[in-house]
């Protein structure tokens, strides 16, 4: 299924339902959209000679332009490389390079950069803000959507490459489908009266929900500042309404933050999808009862888009089932389209509540990494996608998350998941943010570091701290060494990267 057909029939369904929205201003509406997709999808194939099959990058900044861009690649069958904004352009130019994309959109922050390194396959640079894409949008229509096969090429995603160089994960027609159709099913319910609000970034998690808005007839909103912020978001629900949204767990943290301080209760937003990482537990807590009844959590993958588990309003919400607290510290229970299992390292199934690695295998599973069949016949073995992530179900089929498998510590031949640590660390009033690590040690093989970042204002000890885990976990979990610091590193999408706490121990970095 091509999803520039879900465009067609929606905008012939419901040519007047408002689309578009740069803030509280009505851009387009589905007729206009899909005018201007057919024209720039036109003016690919006619001026650039676009042709199904072949990639065109999209690097841009957070925009309307921008779904405009994806839909016209997809109306002529082309596939679309969605490249984070954030990233240096010689990062872009890379992945434009790998996946031989010889035409880019860009938007006119960033385009000039990319055209000073360009590689050599990319012949085409378009600023969706210049005259050459407002004259593309005029171009006679493409007639229809190309015919686009489940198996078929839809999206290239790159993954955030902190170990190496990214990987390009090959996301099909039928992946895009089942994801779409289970965010109905398990996620969420969408009406043609919501809104979508694109605040974090398009390339990745905020931009794959734009389907199930297109289907629906919805509104799509880029907020003016084009990407997060909380108090601009708290300010703009209420006058769009029924706003959808997609957050990493450290925005939602910010938006609660100062929710809090203004004393808004998230007036207009109607789901907050967080993503990206599970919540800690005093975190949603607190996020439920500042903004209510609005969270639901997705947990997925590049490989695996949005598409493994899914926790449920109903779970997040929930403080009277009898394991709720377990429920919430979750990442939910498997997505219809897929099934998951926790293995060994041999692939055998573990019982109820053993720690293995996250396994799935359905729909939604990518078809492969883009050249690159060693890292796919590495991850992909006898049709189950080896997530690298660990994890436990219980016998009712909520996965609990402990840690990406490389970041687990071994202590004295005892297995360490850093996340157990900082769920409890958390609990103390005084601290804000924490990340644990392992670093290697001659005796025990490696003992546990928590990078703690103290609550603004307040001071706290490594001792308190370590007083408060003798409480409340076993001895040989707790940390040894307390690095306090200023602020966590963290990737364009908030994930903290613990490949640079532990480059810090090495340069000694951090208050003991």
């Amino acid at each position: 299924m091509n999803p520039a057909q879900w465009l067609v029939r929606t905008a012939l369904l419901a040519p007047q339902a408002p689309a578009l929205f740069k803030g509280a201003r009505l851009e387009a509406d589905y007729a206009e959209f899909l005018n201007r997709v057919a024209g720039l999808a036109g003016g690919l194939r006619a001026q650039y000679g676009v042709s199904k099959g072949d990639r065109v990058a999209v690097f841009m900044s957070n925009c309307t332009e921008y779904l405009e861009a994806l839909y016209a690649i997809w109306f002529i069958g082309a596939v679309a490389v969605p490249i984070n904004a954030k990233l240096h352009a010689k990062e872009a130019a890379w992945i434009i390079s790998d996946a031989q994309a010889e035409l880019a959109f860009v938007s006119s922050n960033i385009g000039p950069g990319l055209q000073e390194v360009a590689p050599a396959c990319l012949k085409n640079l378009l600023d969706v803000h210049g005259l050459r894409f407002a004259q593309l949008r005029l171009h006679r229509r493409h007639p229809a959507p190309e015919v686009i096969g489940a198996e078929e090429l839809l999206w290239l995603f790159y993954t955030s490459g902190t170990t190496g160089r990214p990987k390009g994960v090959m996301i099909t027609a039928g992946n895009i489908t089942a994801m779409a159709l289970a965010y109905f099913s398990d996620v969420d319910e969408v009406q043609a009266q919501d809104a979508i609000l694109y605040a974090a970034p398009m390339s990745h998690g905020a931009g794959i929900y734009n389907f199930m808005h297109v289907i629906k007839g919805a509104r799509h909103v880029v907020p003016e500042s084009q990407g997060f912020d909380a108090e601009e978001i708290l300010q703009l629900a209420p006058a769009i309404g029924h706003i959808s949204m997609f957050a990493a767990p450290t925005m939602v943290k910010r938006l609660v933050a100062q929710a809090r301080a203004s004393g808004s209760r998230g007036e207009g937003i109607k789901t907050i999808t967080y993503a990206g990482g599970p919540m800690y537990v005093a975190d949603i807590i607190e996020a439920v009862e500042v903004l209510g009844d609005k969270f639901v959590q997705v947990y997925g993958q590049g490989e695996c888009p949005m598409g493994i588990t899914a926790l449920r309003r109903e779970f997040v919400s929930d403080r009277s089932h009898d394991n709720w607290k377990a429920r919430l510290g979750s990442v939910g229970v498997a997505q219809s389209p897929v099934l998951v299992r926790i293995a060994d390292a041999a692939g055998a199934t573990l019982s109820f509540g053993e720690i293995g690695e996250i396994l799935v295998s359905g729909s939604i599973v990518m078809r492969g990494y883009w050249q690159n069949p060693q890292a796919t016949a590495k991850t992909i073995r006898d049709g189950w996608l080896w997530t690298g992530d660990m994890g436990a179900m219980d016998a009712d089929g909520f996965v609990t998350l402990h840690d990406r498998s490389k970041d687990m510590i071994i202590s004295g031949g005892s297995n360490i998941y850093p996340r157990e640590v900082e769920e409890v660390l958390l609990e103390h009033e005084a601290v804000a943010e924490v990340a644990v690590v392992g670093r290697p040690e001659a005796d025990w093989g490696e003992v546990v570091v928590a990078f703690v970042v103290p609550v603004a204002g307040q001071e706290v000890s490594g001792a308190e701290l370590d007083a408060h885990c003798i409480a409340h976990i076993a001895r040989f979990k707790r940390p040894k060494d307390y690095r306090f610091v200023a602020e966590l590193p963290k990737n364009n999408y908030g994930k903290i990267l613990k490949t640079k706490l532990r480059d810090m121990l090495e340069n000694g970095e951090g208050d003991e």
